[in-house]
């Protein structure tokens, strides 16, 4: 019979190992993905978004479509989508604060990039969207791949995002 200082260790183990793996989990809920999106919104004072199931299912499909080679091409879909990529564990919140960190290259005033990709910021912040939907895999190369789907679809050029 095992000792009880064993016992105890085994039982702390098991703990450790659940909540690391709880916050794991909830690194990558879909509640983290509207947070991190509804706190770039609010930056520029457009109205919140939502989970979409069906947004979220079209975002999954596809993401397990790339599980092969975790390429990075849209899937040119009903809906408005951004795509991020990453190595080791990218979580909801480091994707979508990947796209936000492109709002140094959008100018507001001119409503134009400058320099580089603002869109998927734009797309993050747009004040007609209402939903959102997303997916993250784990490529057969390790790397992440993150979909989010955006409904109404827009972020037209020429158009102001707020």
């Amino acid at each position: 019979m095992p000792s009880p200082k064993l016992l105890l260790i085994s039982f702390m183990m098991m703990g450790l190992i659940t909540q690391l793996a709880s916050i794991t989990l909830a690194q990558n809920s879909h509640q983290d993905f509207v947070n991190a999106h509804n706190a770039a919104r609010a930056k520029v004072g457009v109205g919140p978004v939502s989970w979409n199931y069906t947004l979220a299912a079209y975002a999954q499909t596809y993401a397990n479509k790339k599980i092969g080679t975790c390429e990075m091409q849209h899937s040119y879909g009903p809906y408005g989508e951004n795509l991020a990529e990453g190595y080791g564990e990218m979580t909801a919140v480091e994707a979508v604060n990947f796209w936000v960190s492109e709002k140094k290259y959008y100018d507001h005033h001119s409503n134009r990039c400058i320099g580089d990709e603002c869109r998927h910021y734009t797309q993050v912040v747009w004040r007609g969207t209402k939903h959102v939907g997303c997916a993250r895999v784990k490529c057969h190369n390790n790397w992440i791949f993150v979909i989010c789907n955006y409904d109404p679809p827009d972020n037209y050029v020429g158009q102001f995002p707020y």
